[in-house]
């Protein structure tokens, strides 16, 4: 049998297919950590305006926990960002999600403070309508901003509704289910660290109340 030398060409191509290989995982790994870094920056931003960053000592973004309690704060499984200053509790954040939102599921970042008030209230993602329900996006109206300051008696338990149902929340003229459900939403999250803010803050990894 005569054995073919192997072409120069063919080898050129070999190596031009490795370098290249060797080129976009590179390229990858380095494009991964920035985007990483960028998402941290980002998150960090988001925390910060709802818990400012003077008002803690640790690294919010890393010190988290995760909670399972799906009635109250909307998903299986919710994470909470907690920020202490001297090992002593200051604030939890919640990846809170309201599931009954107009156009499907919104997902907010809830801050409650160690007193039990509210830090807070961001939407960080929704399908709600453009002209409507899209309002409660903090650069469309300042409607996310009433929850600011606000805990389970202010206003009193049974006024946490928009004022269409009774509550001292407004509603969007068009899109009241919007507003509502996360109204809602906010309410639950202060009831779940009403009953569980203090274990959030413990030692242990994960709290998991059902």
């Amino acid at each position: 049998m005569i054995k073919h030398p192997v072409s120069v060409a063919g080898i050129l191509l070999a190596l031009f297919a490795t370098a290249g290989t060797a080129l976009v995982a590179v390229t990858n790994d380095l494009t991964a950590d920035k985007i990483a870094a960028n998402e941290r920056e980002a998150l960090l931003q988001s925390l910060g305006a709802l818990v400012p960053i003077t008002s803690i000592d640790n690294d919010i973004v890393s010190d988290t926990r995760i909670v399972k309690q799906k009635d109250l704060l909307g998903s299986d499984e919710t994470l909470v960002y907690l920020g202490r200053n001297k090992g002593k509790p200051v604030a939890a954040v919640f990846t809170s999600v309201v599931p009954n939102g107009y156009s499907g599921p919104i997902k907010l970042l809830v801050a409650v403070l160690n007193n039990g008030t509210l830090g807070g209230v961001r939407v960080v993602s929704h399908k709600e309508t453009p002209g409507l329900g899209d309002k409660v996006e903090e650069n469309r109206s300042d409607w996310i901003f009433s929850f600011n300051g606000k805990s389970l008696s202010n206003p009193e338990f049974s006024r946490w509704k928009v004022k269409k149902d009774g509550g001292d929340f407004d509603q969007f003229t068009g899109a009241t289910i919007t507003p509502r459900s996360i109204v809602n939403a906010v309410k639950n999250t202060l009831v779940y660290f009403d009953r569980h803010g203090e274990s959030l803050f413990t030692d242990t990894k994960k709290a998991t109340n059902k």
